[in-house]
C-alpha cells in the first residue's frame, strides 16, 4: 500500500548517527590536521620538490571499482602548458590546502586517459547527487575531503553545507581553508548515476550493502528525490522484490514518471513484482498505448490478470482489490494450508486471512491467519471458521459501501465475491483509506536545492 503521509524531518537516531560520522572523520588529530578540500585544490599550483610550479591541478582521480570503503587516489590530472597530463599518485609528496607538492622533478607526463574503475572527483562527483544511506536522504556534494589514511591518500568525506558551496564562489584563499560544517563519512555514501567518458562509460558503483538495510518507504523517498539517471541506477542496485516494494510506496505521480522514464522491459518487470492492485493503480495512470506496451512485455498469465482488473472502475471494489487471495478447500488440513502460505512471502502484506470454499468454489468462511497458525496441523481448515460469517462485497460495490462494510464488520480485510459467491479478490482496510484519501505525498525540496 502506498503511504498516506510521512514526516521528512530527520529522527533523533539519524541525527545521532550523523554526529558520530562527523566525529569519526575529525576526531583523529592526524587525519583532522591533514584533511584537504578538493574545491580548494582545483586550480592550485602543482610544484616540484624545489617549489617550482610545473602546472595547475584540474582534477583528482580515484579508483572506485575495488570496493574499498574509502576510495584511494590513483593520480592527478594536471594542466601543463596546453597538455592535460596524468601524474601518478606515487609521485605525490604532500597535498597541501592550496597546492600539491611532488616528490620528484622527473615525471612521466602521460596524456590523461581514464582507466576502468577510475572516477574524476571534480567532474563526476562534486555537485552530483549522492545517497546518504545512514541519513536516508539524497544529498549534493558541495565539497569533498581527502586525507592520508591506511598508507594512501583517500576520499574520506563529503561536505553538504551551504557554507561550503558559498565558500567555493569566493576568493581562492577562502576555498583553500575549509571549515567543514556538515561532513558525512564516506562509508555512509552511495554514489549513483552514469558518467560518460570517452570512449567508455564508467558507472559510479560501490558496495550496495547499505541500501538493503533501508525500508521500502525510505527507498521510495530516495527514488522520488533522485533525478532520472541516478534513479535508474538505484533501481538496478536493488533486487527485484526490493525495487517493487519501494515503487509501491511512491506517490502516484512519481510512479507514473518512473514507468515512463525507464526501459519498458524494466517497467513491466517492476509491475509484475508489485501487488496486483498496486500495479493496476499504476497502469491506470498511463495512457492506453503506454498500458498496452507494458502489458505486451509481461507473461500472458500476468497480463491477462491485470487486464481483467483494469476492467473495473477505480472507484469500485473491483478497482481497489488485490487478486492475491489465499483460497483453501474446506476439507484441506491446516498443515496443507500452512505449506501453501510459506510460498507466498512476496504477498505477506496483502494476506491476512484464508478464504475457505466448498466443493463448488463458493466462499463459506474467511479464517484469520492467526487461527491457521495456532490450530492443530491435522484439523480441517473448514472447521476453523464456523462461528463467523465471512464479510463480502461485490466487485461493483462503491467505495462508500466498502467503507461501510469495514465499519460494521470491524475487520482488517474483506473478500470480494462474484455473482456466484466465489472469491475473486480481497480488499484491505488501508486500500480503502488510499482510495478515499488520494492526495498522498510528502514535502520535497526542489531538485536544484538537493
Amino acid at each position: 500500500m502506498a503511504r498516506t503521509a510521512t514526516a521528512s524531518a530527520l529522527t533523533a537516531p539519524v541525527r545521532a548517527r550523523r554526529a558520530q560520522r562527523s566525529q569519526r572523520i575529525l576526531a583523529t588529530r592526524a587525519v583532522a590536521d591533514a584533511i584537504v578540500s578538493l574545491a580548494g585544490l582545483l586550480g592550485a599550483p602543482v610544484v616540484n620538490p624545489s617549489g617550482d610550479e610545473i602546472g595547475t591541478l584540474v582534477d583528482v582521480v580515484c579508483r572506485w571499482a575495488d570496493g574499498q570503503t574509502y576510495p584511494p587516489v590513483t593520480g592527478l590530472v594536471v594542466r601543463i602548458g596546453r597538455r592535460m597530463a596524468f601524474v601518478d599518485a606515487a609521485t605525490i609528496d604532500v597535498l597541501e590546502p592550496a597546492r600539491v607538492r611532488l616528490r620528484s622533478s622527473r615525471l612521466d607526463l602521460r596524456d590523461f586517459e581514464r582507466r576502468a574503475g577510475e572516477v574524476m572527483l571534480a567532474r563526476d562527483v562534486l555537485d552530483h547527487q549522492l545517497v546518504d544511506v545512514d541519513g536516508v536522504q539524497v544529498i549534493r556534494a558541495a565539497d569533498l575531503y581527502l586525507a592520508p589514511v591506511l598508507g594512501r591518500i583517500r576520499l574520506v568525506g563529503v561536505d553538504v553545507s551551504l557554507q561550503s558551496l558559498l565558500r567555493r564562489l569566493g576568493p581562492r584563499r577562502w576555498r583553500a581553508r575549509p571549515t567543514p560544517e556538515r561532513v558525512i563519512d564516506w562509508s555512509a555514501i552511495q554514489p549513483f548515476g552514469d558518467i560518460h567518458a570517452s570512449p567508455n562509460e564508467v558507472r559510479l558503483r560501490t558496495s550496495h550493502a547499505g541500501l538493503h538495510r533501508l525500508r521500502p518507504g525510505e527507498l521510495a523517498d530516495l527514488l522520488e528525490d533522485l533525478q532520472r539517471p541516478a534513479r535508474e541506477a538505484l533501481l538496478e542496485a536493488l533486487d527485484p522484490e526490493e525495487a517493487a516494494d519501494a515503487v509501491e510506496e511512491m506517490d502516484p505521480e512519481e510512479v507514473r514518471n518512473l514507468l515512463r522514464d525507464v526501459d519498458p522491459r524494466r517497467a513491466s518487470a517492476l509491475l509484475e513484482r508489485m501487488e496486483p492492485d498496486e500495479a493496476v493503480d499504476a497502469l491506470r495512470d498511463l495512457s492506453p498505448d503506454e498500458r498496452d506496451a507494458l502489458l505486451a512485455q509481461m507473461p500472458p498469465e500476468t497480463a491477462d490478470a491485470l487486464s481483467r482488473l483494469l476492467l473495473y472502475p477505480g472507484d469500485r471494489a473491483g478497482g481497489i482489490m488485490t487478486t492475491a487471495v489465499v483460497v483453501a478447500r474446506a476439507d484441506e488440513t491446516v498443515d496443507a494450508v500452512r505449506a501453501r502460505l510459506a510460498g507466498l512471502t512476496e504477498h505477506r502484506h496483502d494476506v491476512d486471512a484464508v478464504a475457505v470454499v466448498d466443493s463448488d468454489g463458493v466462499l463459506v468462511a474467511d479464517v484469520p491467519l492467526i487461527d491457521v497458525v495456532v490450530a492443530p496441523g491435522d484439523k480441517r481448515v473448514g472447521h476453523l471458521g464456523e462461528a463467523e460469517e465471512p464479510v463480502t462485497v461485490s466487485p461493483d460495490a462503491s467505495l462508500a459501501e466498502v467503507a461501510e462494510r469495514f465499519v460494521d464488520a470491524r475487520r482488517l480485510s474483506l473478500v470480494v465475491v462474484d455473482g456466484a459467491g466465489r472469491p475473486v479478490g480481497r480488499i484491505l482496510a488501508d486500500d480503502v483509506v488510499d482510495a478515499l484519501l488520494p492526495a498522498r505525498g510528502r514535502l520535497h525540496l526542489p531538485r536544484w536545492m538537493q
